[in-house]
């Protein structure tokens, strides 16, 4: 995620016991206050997480699958009053709110039935007469986390360590402050034990602090990649783990064969779902030549059936962005790009009236060196890229200093398996859309970051892997 999308250690207040203000972003409005977390309470709180990962990490498996269970049980009872909260807090529309609570509670399930296989000791043969690897607990995890999948981005990293053994300190950026304070009480009701899930509302200012603090044993972060940066040194400095999942700016690439009306139908969904704010989102639509004009103009109208506006509407399909500064920023990026050359499309600008809407935007005729190429845009902006051919759209893919996701549409699937090998990315989806699964590994190659989260790659990110060989 760009600076402007997401700092995942952006400030919750500028000083400690500040008041935290969340402004609604569909109206401008004051939605609610919330106190941040002095350092008495930090170092409370670290205290007990450390105390409690003693008790949780000998927990036979069983215990820790009933209370991810009984998570999903509560997330499912509560839908409705945490899908208003995430709408209210960050924007997304009721439906996309619903359905992200729904992953949670999936996720949570996920891994409270396959945990203790994914960490079942392996043999491995040896000199010794028996010789195996196990897979043991590290400690206390820091996650530090975005607002954009306020619950899911949260309960991703959460559901495998604690099913592993650990226990979680979470730090939520500012504007999702009370959707990280129902995560905290969703997990105590669900029968963890006190101190093993604590929020804490600090500044991110305090994140070198904390990610230094001898209790705090590992780190995982979602957010922009200079938040990355900043707790990857600290962590390194003093020799802790880290996972980090930063910016994408995801290609979507059409071949002359490919279904251009399916194509199309999938690019407006998946620029534009969550209006646009989401890491793993298309942002540059690579299109051979043959088929440009035509995938423009399916896309062009799928587009413009998109309905903007009050995200506690069903109705609507795509709310405001999350914040004032995000609606500018990706302006400027806008107004610089069709400065160098590029075609407005369809929107290209905010919407008048109270609340933080952007207008669904294509642009056409951009080139690698335009602002919507070269940088992350964080919000509903789509940059059409015409391609000359195959290798061309490969090369326009690989030209981006990100490698988090990417679409790739063509009928012949295993040609498409070929240049997925080539493409520096993370993920490679055919004739779909990019999207996280518990079931599949999720992470990035070049600045967007390193690790894996979800499936059993994403659970032994956070385990110490131990030899054990007996003679």
């Amino acid at each position: 995620m760009t600076t402007t999308a997401t700092e995942a250690a952006s400030s919750l207040g500028s000083a400690l016991n500040a008041t935290i203000r969340i402004v609604d972003p569909a109206n401008g409005s004051l939605f609610a206050t919330h106190a941040s977390t002095p350092h008495a309470e930090v170092d409370r709180a670290l205290d007990a997480a450390r105390a409690t990962f003693r008790i949780w990490s000998s927990a036979p498996f069983a215990d820790r699958s009933r209370v991810l269970t009984n998570a999903a049980r509560i997330l499912r009872a509560k839908r409705a009053t945490y899908a208003e909260l995430v709408v209210h807090e960050m924007g997304k529309t009721i439906g996309e709110a619903e359905a992200e609570i729904e992953k949670c509670a999936v996720g949570c399930e996920f891994y409270a039935e396959n945990a203790e296989a994914m960490l079942a000791h392996e043999a491995a043969p040896s000199t010794a007469t028996r010789s195996y690897v196990g897979y043991r607990p590290l400690g206390v995890l820091l996650a530090i986390m975005p607002w954009n999948f306020p619950f899911w981005q949260a309960f991703r990293a959460a559901a495998p360590a604690l099913m592993a053994g650990n226990v979680v300190v979470l730090k939520h950026a500012s504007n999702v402050s009370g959707c990280a304070l129902a995560m905290e009480e969703i997990f105590h009701e669900a029968g963890l034990p006190k101190g093993g899930f604590a929020t804490l509302l600090v500044s991110g200012s305090e994140m070198e602090r904390i990610v230094a603090d001898p209790r705090i044993a590992c780190v995982t972060l979602t957010g922009s990649e200079g938040a990355g940066s900043a707790v990857a040194a600290t962590a390194g400095k003093h020799l802790k783990k880290t996972v980090l999942e930063l910016g994408g700016s995801d290609a979507f690439i059409v071949l002359a064969d490919a279904d251009i009306s399916a194509a199309a139908a999938m690019a407006a969904k998946a620029r534009f779902q969550n209006a646009g704010q989401s890491c793993i989102a298309a942002k540059r639509f690579i299109v051979e030549s043959g088929v440009y004009d035509a995938f423009l103009i399916a896309f062009e109208a799928a587009t413009r059936k998109l309905v903007v506006g009050d995200p506690m509407d069903r109705a609507t399909t795509m709310g405001p962005l999350a914040r004032a500064d995000l609606r500018d920023d990706l302006a400027k990026q806008i107004d610089a790009s069709v400065a160098m050359g590029a075609r407005i499309v369809c929107g290209g600008a905010a919407l008048p009236g109270a609340g933080y809407f952007f207008a669904p935007t294509i642009l056409a005729e951009v080139t690698p060196e335009m602002p919507v190429f070269r940088e992350e845009t964080f919000g509903p902006c789509a940059a059409v890229i015409r391609a000359e051919d195959v290798e061309h759209a490969i090369t326009l893919a690989n030209d981006s200093q990100f490698g988090l996701g990417g679409n790739l549409w063509t009928r012949d699937i295993a040609r498409a398996e070929a240049i997925a090998a080539r493409l520096e990315t993370g993920g490679v989806f055919i004739n779909g859309m990019t999207a996280s699964d518990a079931r599949l590994p999720f992470g990035g190659v070049k600045k967007s970051g390193y690790g894996r989260e979800l499936s059993h790659f994403g659970i032994r990110e956070f385990v110490n892997i131990q030899t054990v060989w007996i003679a």
